[in-house]
């Protein structure tokens, strides 16, 4: 069943007398449990699709489904809901509050929803223990390495149990070991059957996907399936 349908997506800017399409036409389908990567150079539009599949943008023309609800047309309220219910972020910045603890920055979607105390600290450890941080729960971002702060915020993303995590350039700020590092843990929580979409210019991150969506000029311009023996998180 497709956890995510677009239908002749647009999404355009009006700048004083010119008018910018940052997507065309963009129709796609991603199953649930599909590990997806789209790929495009710099003004390519693929952050502006990533912004309209995580709820934080809204579509100036066609129809966007979620888990079978149109959430093309919801308001800002109702978006908001979707955000924290069923997508769990992950961004190149990490995105973590400087003084709180690893323990807290996981659990302020819970805070946000509303979980009791007790539940939500317990949900958080177990998310942090996921990523293998279960001994930097009292650490705070300063006291932790960049390959430890982007796993607290992978442990953010998944500590709501999501339907969908989705990482933009989620490697940017960190070197090649590093890099390869995160990128083992998406491919361990996609064998555990999350449904995973990366955005990235990068090709050596996108083939940890099984399937690439290339866009240029606000077009999908391509949309291959990886072959497993292809694919980098293979061992």
């Amino acid at each position: 069943m497709s956890l995510i349908r677009t239908k002749d997506l647009w999404r355009t800017y009006v700048m004083g007398i010119e008018t910018l399409h940052a997507l065309r036409e963009v129709s796609i389908t991603i199953d649930r449990g599909e590990y997806v990567a789209i790929m495009g150079p710099s003004g390519s539009g693929k952050s502006t699709l990533m912004n309209l599949i995580g709820c934080l943008d809204t579509p100036s023309r066609g129809e966007y489904y979620l888990n079978e609800r149109r959430v093309s047309d919801m308001n800002d309220n109702e978006l908001a809901n979707i955000r924290n219910r069923e997508i769990g972020f992950v961004f190149q910045t990490f995105n973590l509050l400087p003084r709180a603890t690893s323990l807290h920055n996981v659990e302020l979607p819970l805070i946000y929803n509303g979980t009791p105390a007790r539940q939500r600290r317990q949900m958080a450890q177990e998310a942090l223990a996921k990523v293998q941080l279960g001994d930097r729960v009292m650490h705070k971002p300063s006291e932790l390495s960049g390959g430890e702060r982007q796993r607290v915020a992978v442990a953010r993303a998944l500590v709501n149990t999501p339907s969908l995590i989705l990482a933009d350039e989620p490697t940017g700020n960190l070197d090649s070991k590093v890099s390869e590092e995160i990128m083992q843990l998406f491919d361990e929580l996609h064998r555990q059957g999350n449904t995973i979409i990366t955005v990235t210019h990068e090709s050596s991150i996108a083939h940890h996907a099984q399937r690439v969506l290339s866009i240029l000029d606000g077009q999908i311009a391509g949309d291959e399936a990886i072959p497993e023996s292809q694919r980098n998180g293979v061992r």
